[in-house]
């Protein structure tokens, strides 16, 4: 209850509404106080009030004069049943996904639909909790980014589940290969070339690149990198390209920047092209430990144009991502999906680069 990124009643929410709908409250039974759950939080009552409003209005709680507030299922009463959209992010507080949950909520609520969150941590296994969760109850469509992309969909039988079901779905980011629905994501192989591109030009011909390979969104980076290598005749050497999977991102991108930049001046490269900011900020401080500076003696590009790329002490060079606008687009097209039955195309986003301080060219 103390991410700063999603607002505290947006969080409040999702715990209560984890209690309704996994029966640890029943309709009926009487709902904790305003003030008992703002102790038990560490709340404000006008956040928790908030929240309570929230949830008496999408038919969760009930408040009766004199008595208190009870729990209810708003299905219950099908003349008033709530409209509902799931989201299945990796993430939901960190890094780019606040923006993308908050474009999302903004159009839903708008058009009078409920969200109902969730997210994996990119685990398979936390997908198919989530799945689970999702398809146990009445649900009008479902957006959903795909955990480890690049590694299958073990939770097909869900998929086809909605299927079954008649409700509607689309994919954010990326999307299994097998399945017919819209997605929505950026060309992360054109971002992937514009990265080394830019660098390339800019007369770096000592390039590293850092991608997480598990989703296919790194995978597309890494694509990238290697067809600009490719079309400007400068060898990406094997000891130069770096892949890691998720549980790795902390460990081995860092381990492995700084053999490369320990060794003699000669052979150390000039730039790395990163996955993402995240990772980019996290071999800033390689470059740091080494004692060297950005962008004087090393620049960097990373991905997605998050908030930390102009928060750091060097402004990132990175690229764009359409975090609200992909939001906000595709909870319209699911709603498109649900009510009048539409069928879309895939939206494929161009990355842009955004010039910033942390690359410099060499002569």
């Amino acid at each position: 209850m103390n991410n700063r990124k999603i607002p505290k009643y947006m969080q409040l929410k999702q715990e209560l509404l984890s209690w309704l709908q996994s029966g640890k409250l029943q309709p009926g039974a009487q709902f904790p106080s305003e003030n008992e759950i703002s102790e038990q939080f560490g709340l404000s009552r006008q956040t928790v009030r908030q929240t309570f409003g929230e949830l008496e209005k999408d038919g969760w709680l009930e408040r009766i004069q004199g008595k208190g507030t009870f729990a209810r299922n708003p299905q219950r009463r099908e003349s008033e049943q709530v409209k509902t959209i799931g989201i299945i992010t990796t993430y939901i507080s960190d890094y780019i996904f606040p923006h993308i949950v908050r474009g999302a909520e903004a159009e839903l609520r708008s058009r009078g639909y409920r969200l109902l969150l969730s997210s994996t941590d990119n685990t398979k296994e936390k997908e198919m909790e989530a799945l689970q969760l999702m398809t146990s109850q009445p649900l009008s469509g479902l957006i959903i980014e795909p955990t480890r992309s690049a590694e299958g969909n073990p939770n097909l039988h869900y998929f086809l589940d909605l299927l079954e079901k008649g409700i509607p779905y689309l994919m954010i980011n990326e999307k299994y290969r097998e399945l017919e629905c819209p997605c929505l994501k950026v060309d992360d192989e054109s971002g992937g070339y514009k990265a080394a591109r830019y660098l390339l030009d800019a007369g770096h011909r000592s390039i590293a690149g850092f991608f997480k390979t598990d989703d296919l969104q790194g995978v597309g980076r890494l694509k990238g990198f290697l067809a600009a290598h490719k079309e400007y005749g400068v060898p990406a050497t094997s000891n130069r390209v770096i892949t890691y999977m998720t549980e790795q991102k902390r460990d081995l991108p860092f381990r492995e920047a700084m053999k490369l930049l320990q060794s003699d001046e000669e052979s150390r490269p000039t730039a790395f092209v990163c996955y993402n900011d995240e990772l980019a900020l996290l071999l800033m401080e390689a470059a740091a430990e080494c004692g060297l500076r950005v962008p004087e003696d090393l620049s960097l590009i990373g991905f997605d144009d998050s908030s930390l790329a102009a928060a750091s002490g060097t402004k990132l060079t990175t690229l764009t991502h359409p975090k609200n606008e992909m939001g906000t687009a595709a909870a319209r097209q699911l709603i498109g999906m649900i009510e009048q039955g539409t069928t879309y195309e895939d939206i494929i986003y161009e990355p842009e680069l955004i010039e910033r301080d942390s690359v410099i060219r060499r002569h």
